[in-house]
């Protein structure tokens, strides 16, 4: 995924938005290396880690800038958090 497609130029590199993104840019090279390697715990705990972070980013984001949220979930083609 390219930065442009998701971020506009205004927002920083700090933003909530950006931050998702590079979280879930991580979460998907996780999944696909864990794919292949079934027992590598390291990388197991620290996809935990990343989703866990990126959940509670996701909720503050929510919280803040409502309209902005549900545009960045739809173009990173992630669900919606649970409240």
């Amino acid at each position: 995924m390219k930065n442009n497609l998701v971020i506009s130029q205004e927002e920083k590199k700090g933003s909530a938005a950006f931050q998702v993104f590079g979280f879930t840019n991580k979460i998907r090279r996780l999944s696909a290396h864990l794919e292949l390697h079934k027992k590598d715990y390291s990388s197991q705990r620290g996809l935990r880690k990343i989703l866990g972070k990126r959940q509670r980013l996701l909720a503050y984001f929510s919280k803040k800038n409502r309209v902005r949220y549900k545009e960045l979930i739809s173009q990173l083609n992630i669900r919606e958090i649970k409240r």
